[in-house]
Protein backbone atom coordinates (compact mmCIF):
# COMPACT_ATOMS: atom_id res chain seq x y z
CA UNK A 1 0.00 0.00 0.00
CA UNK A 2 1.49 3.14 -1.29
CA UNK A 3 2.15 5.92 1.85
CA UNK A 4 0.09 8.95 2.10
CA UNK A 5 1.20 11.89 0.20
CA UNK A 6 1.06 14.11 3.91
CA UNK A 7 1.37 13.09 7.22
CA UNK A 8 -1.26 15.02 9.29
CA UNK A 9 -0.26 16.43 12.69
CA UNK A 10 -2.65 16.65 15.22
CA UNK A 11 -5.30 14.54 13.73
CA UNK A 12 -8.18 16.54 15.60
CA UNK A 13 -8.74 19.93 15.89
CA UNK A 14 -8.47 21.02 19.74
CA UNK A 15 -10.20 24.22 20.64
CA UNK A 16 -10.34 25.83 24.10
CA UNK A 17 -13.74 26.76 24.12
CA UNK A 18 -14.97 30.14 26.18
CA UNK A 19 -18.51 31.42 25.53
CA UNK A 20 -18.59 34.85 23.18
CA UNK A 21 -14.59 34.04 21.90
CA UNK A 22 -12.58 33.14 19.54
CA UNK A 23 -10.10 29.99 19.77
CA UNK A 24 -8.03 29.09 17.25
CA UNK A 25 -5.93 25.57 16.60
CA UNK A 26 -2.74 24.59 14.05
CA UNK A 27 -2.59 21.86 11.97
CA UNK A 28 1.24 20.82 10.15
CA UNK A 29 1.26 18.67 6.97
CA UNK A 30 4.50 17.10 6.09
CA UNK A 31 4.90 16.41 2.76
CA UNK A 32 7.48 13.17 2.53
CA UNK A 33 7.37 12.29 -0.92
CA UNK A 34 9.90 14.02 -3.46
CA UNK A 35 7.01 15.93 -5.67
CA UNK A 36 5.10 19.31 -4.83
CA UNK A 37 1.88 18.30 -3.16
CA UNK A 38 -0.87 21.00 -3.34
CA UNK A 39 -3.64 20.72 -0.05
CA UNK A 40 -7.53 21.63 -0.01
CA UNK A 41 -9.25 22.50 3.30
CA UNK A 42 -13.05 21.89 3.69
CA UNK A 43 -15.27 21.32 6.12
CA UNK A 44 -18.97 20.59 6.85
CA UNK A 45 -19.67 24.13 8.90
CA UNK A 46 -17.96 26.85 6.92
CA UNK A 47 -19.78 29.84 9.13
CA UNK A 48 -18.61 28.57 11.93
CA UNK A 49 -14.53 28.48 11.03
CA UNK A 50 -11.71 30.51 9.24
CA UNK A 51 -9.10 28.31 7.56
CA UNK A 52 -5.57 30.18 6.77
CA UNK A 53 -4.58 29.09 4.08
CA UNK A 54 -7.34 26.97 3.53
CA UNK A 55 -5.16 25.33 0.06
CA UNK A 56 -1.31 25.75 -1.07
CA UNK A 57 1.66 23.73 -2.24
CA UNK A 58 4.00 22.17 -0.19
CA UNK A 59 7.16 21.67 -1.76
CA UNK A 60 8.89 18.05 -1.52
CA UNK A 61 10.28 17.08 2.14
CA UNK A 62 8.56 19.96 3.40
CA UNK A 63 6.28 20.94 6.02
CA UNK A 64 3.21 23.28 6.22
CA UNK A 65 0.86 24.74 8.88
CA UNK A 66 -2.58 26.14 8.43
CA UNK A 67 -4.93 27.81 11.50
CA UNK A 68 -8.29 27.43 12.10
CA UNK A 69 -10.46 29.82 13.78
CA UNK A 70 -13.48 29.10 15.30
CA UNK A 71 -15.83 32.04 15.85
CA UNK A 72 -16.91 33.23 19.26
CA UNK A 73 -20.11 31.52 20.36
CA UNK A 74 -23.00 32.64 22.17
CA UNK A 75 -24.69 29.25 23.13
CA UNK A 76 -22.03 26.52 24.96
CA UNK A 77 -22.95 23.09 22.75
CA UNK A 78 -24.71 20.36 24.46
CA UNK A 79 -22.14 18.11 26.28
CA UNK A 80 -19.36 19.95 24.67
CA UNK A 81 -19.69 17.78 21.87
CA UNK A 82 -19.28 19.11 17.90
CA UNK A 83 -20.28 16.97 14.81
CA UNK A 84 -18.25 19.23 12.72
CA UNK A 85 -15.79 17.66 10.15
CA UNK A 86 -12.96 18.75 8.55
CA UNK A 87 -11.46 17.17 4.93
CA UNK A 88 -7.88 17.56 4.04
CA UNK A 89 -7.65 17.06 0.11
CA UNK A 90 -4.37 16.77 -1.38
CA UNK A 91 -2.59 15.81 -4.99
CA UNK A 92 0.51 15.72 -6.68
CA UNK A 93 1.09 18.87 -9.25
CA UNK A 94 3.67 19.47 -10.86
CA UNK A 95 7.03 20.78 -10.36
CA UNK A 96 7.22 24.46 -9.86
CA UNK A 97 3.61 25.28 -9.06
CA UNK A 98 2.76 27.96 -7.13
CA UNK A 99 -0.45 28.98 -4.92
CA UNK A 100 -1.34 31.17 -7.36
CA UNK A 101 -1.70 28.33 -10.07
CA UNK A 102 -3.89 26.61 -8.27
CA UNK A 103 -7.97 25.89 -9.70
CA UNK A 104 -10.51 24.52 -8.04
CA UNK A 105 -10.29 21.50 -10.68
CA UNK A 106 -7.07 20.57 -9.73
CA UNK A 107 -9.27 19.01 -6.36
CA UNK A 108 -11.83 17.35 -8.54
CA UNK A 109 -12.27 13.53 -8.67
CA UNK A 110 -14.77 14.33 -11.97
CA UNK A 111 -11.36 14.90 -13.67
CA UNK A 112 -9.67 11.73 -13.33
CA UNK A 113 -6.85 13.00 -10.68
CA UNK A 114 -5.82 11.08 -7.81
CA UNK A 115 -7.17 12.87 -4.43
CA UNK A 116 -6.49 11.99 -1.13
CA UNK A 117 -8.45 12.62 1.62
CA UNK A 118 -8.61 12.75 5.13
CA UNK A 119 -10.96 13.18 7.79
CA UNK A 120 -10.58 15.90 10.88
CA UNK A 121 -12.62 15.97 13.88
CA UNK A 122 -13.61 18.95 16.12
CA UNK A 123 -12.89 18.80 20.09
CA UNK A 124 -13.34 20.95 22.66
CA UNK A 125 -12.12 21.20 25.82
CA UNK A 126 -12.29 23.81 28.88
CA UNK A 127 -9.87 26.66 29.26
CA UNK A 128 -6.74 25.53 31.63
CA UNK A 129 -7.79 28.46 34.76
CA UNK A 130 -11.21 27.08 34.40
CA UNK A 131 -12.29 23.42 33.63
CA UNK A 132 -16.07 23.99 34.09
CA UNK A 133 -17.61 26.61 31.95
CA UNK A 134 -20.03 29.23 33.99
CA UNK A 135 -22.49 30.22 31.77
CA UNK A 136 -25.34 31.93 33.54
CA UNK A 137 -27.75 29.57 33.35
CA UNK A 138 -26.83 27.05 36.51
CA UNK A 139 -28.22 24.02 34.40
CA UNK A 140 -26.02 23.90 31.96
CA UNK A 141 -23.26 24.62 34.48
CA UNK A 142 -24.26 21.06 35.74
CA UNK A 143 -24.54 19.48 33.08
CA UNK A 144 -21.37 20.32 31.84
CA UNK A 145 -19.28 19.57 34.60
CA UNK A 146 -20.35 16.04 34.50
CA UNK A 147 -19.33 16.00 30.94
CA UNK A 148 -15.91 17.37 31.23
CA UNK A 149 -14.46 14.40 32.05
CA UNK A 150 -15.67 12.78 28.94
CA UNK A 151 -14.07 15.25 26.38
CA UNK A 152 -10.46 14.11 26.79
CA UNK A 153 -11.29 10.19 25.85
CA UNK A 154 -10.97 9.49 22.35
CA UNK A 155 -14.45 7.56 21.65
CA UNK A 156 -16.15 11.02 22.97
CA UNK A 157 -17.14 11.08 18.65
CA UNK A 158 -17.93 7.00 18.27
CA UNK A 159 -21.80 7.86 18.77
CA UNK A 160 -23.33 8.31 15.73
CA UNK A 161 -22.27 11.80 13.54
CA UNK A 162 -24.81 14.25 12.58
CA UNK A 163 -22.95 13.68 9.00
CA UNK A 164 -22.10 10.07 7.82
CA UNK A 165 -19.01 8.84 6.30
CA UNK A 166 -20.16 8.77 2.94
CA UNK A 167 -22.23 11.87 3.00
CA UNK A 168 -18.82 13.67 4.62
CA UNK A 169 -16.74 12.76 0.93
CA UNK A 170 -19.68 14.62 -1.00
CA UNK A 171 -18.48 17.66 -2.57
CA UNK A 172 -22.29 19.32 -1.53
CA UNK A 173 -21.98 18.34 2.27
CA UNK A 174 -17.93 19.78 2.31
CA UNK A 175 -17.54 23.62 1.89
CA UNK A 176 -14.42 25.38 1.64
CA UNK A 177 -14.33 28.01 4.16
CA UNK A 178 -14.95 32.02 3.91
CA UNK A 179 -10.70 31.88 2.72
CA UNK A 180 -11.66 29.82 -0.08
CA UNK A 181 -14.82 31.34 -1.09
CA UNK A 182 -12.69 35.23 -1.29
CA UNK A 183 -9.59 33.42 -3.05
CA UNK A 184 -11.92 32.41 -5.63
CA UNK A 185 -13.65 35.32 -5.95
CA UNK A 186 -9.87 37.34 -6.06
CA UNK A 187 -9.52 34.45 -9.46
CA UNK A 188 -12.40 35.23 -10.81
CA UNK A 189 -11.94 39.01 -10.76
CA UNK A 190 -8.58 38.93 -12.00
CA UNK A 191 -9.41 36.89 -14.91
CA UNK A 192 -11.96 39.11 -15.69
CA UNK A 193 -9.69 41.64 -15.56
CA UNK A 194 -7.44 39.93 -17.78
CA UNK A 195 -10.16 39.76 -20.08
CA UNK A 196 -10.45 42.90 -20.32
CA UNK A 197 -7.23 44.00 -20.94
CA UNK A 198 -6.97 41.76 -23.31
CA UNK A 199 -9.84 43.60 -25.43
CA UNK A 200 -8.09 46.73 -24.49
CA UNK A 201 -5.37 45.94 -26.10
CA UNK A 202 -6.97 45.02 -29.32
CA UNK A 203 -8.68 48.07 -29.66
CA UNK A 204 -5.53 49.89 -29.05
CA UNK A 205 -4.19 47.83 -31.92
CA UNK A 206 -6.95 48.91 -34.29
CA UNK A 207 -6.74 52.26 -33.08
CA UNK A 208 -3.02 52.13 -34.15
CA UNK A 209 -3.64 50.21 -37.37
CA UNK A 210 -6.22 53.41 -38.63
CA UNK A 211 -3.70 56.10 -37.21
CA UNK A 212 -1.47 54.67 -39.43
CA UNK A 213 -3.58 54.29 -42.18
CA UNK A 214 -4.56 58.15 -41.52
CA UNK A 215 -0.92 59.22 -41.38
CA UNK A 216 -0.49 57.62 -44.96
CA UNK A 217 -3.92 58.97 -46.51
CA UNK A 218 -2.42 62.39 -45.32
CA UNK A 219 1.07 61.65 -46.67
CA UNK A 220 -0.40 60.76 -50.10
CA UNK A 221 -2.76 64.00 -49.96
CA UNK A 222 0.07 66.39 -49.37
CA UNK A 223 1.64 64.41 -51.82
CA UNK A 224 -0.77 64.77 -54.61
CA UNK A 225 -1.14 69.14 -53.56
CA UNK A 226 2.33 69.39 -54.28
CA UNK A 227 2.05 67.64 -58.06
CA UNK A 228 -0.84 70.08 -58.21
CA UNK A 229 1.23 72.86 -56.89
CA UNK A 230 3.72 72.28 -59.57
CA UNK A 231 1.92 71.91 -62.36
CA UNK A 232 -0.01 75.68 -61.99
CA UNK A 233 2.94 76.71 -61.64
CA UNK A 234 4.50 75.32 -64.86
CA UNK A 235 2.02 76.65 -66.63
CA UNK A 236 2.06 80.06 -65.36
CA UNK A 237 5.62 80.42 -66.53
CA UNK A 238 4.56 79.20 -69.73
CA UNK A 239 1.82 81.29 -70.21
CA UNK A 240 3.52 84.66 -69.06
CA UNK A 241 6.16 85.09 -72.14
CA UNK A 242 3.16 84.29 -74.82
CA UNK A 243 1.23 87.02 -73.40
CA UNK A 244 4.31 89.54 -73.66
CA UNK A 245 4.89 88.85 -77.10
CA UNK A 246 1.38 89.80 -77.85
CA UNK A 247 1.87 92.98 -76.18
CA UNK A 248 5.34 93.70 -77.56
CA UNK A 249 3.86 92.78 -81.17
CA UNK A 250 0.54 95.24 -80.79
CA UNK A 251 2.51 97.85 -79.36
CA UNK A 252 4.73 97.11 -82.21
CA UNK A 253 1.75 97.58 -84.61
CA UNK A 254 0.55 100.52 -83.30
CA UNK A 255 3.85 102.27 -83.80
CA UNK A 256 4.71 100.89 -87.06
CA UNK A 257 1.15 102.27 -88.08
CA UNK A 258 2.17 105.90 -86.74
CA UNK A 259 5.32 105.96 -88.28
CA UNK A 260 4.52 105.04 -91.57
CA UNK A 261 0.77 107.28 -92.50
Amino acid sequence: MAPDLIEIEPRELKFTFELKKQSSCTIQLINNTNSYVAFKIKTTSPKRYCVRPNTGVILPKSTCDFTVTMQAQRVAPADMQLRDKFLVQSTIVPYGTTDENLVPSLFSKETGRQIEESKLRVVLVSPPHSPILQPINGAVKQELTYAAPVLNEIPVLKETPLVSDQELTRDENLHPSHDSKDVDDLKQKLSNLEVKLLEAEKTMSKLREEKNAAVQEKEKLQHDIALLTRKCATRVQVGFPFLFVVFIALVSLSLGYRLHP
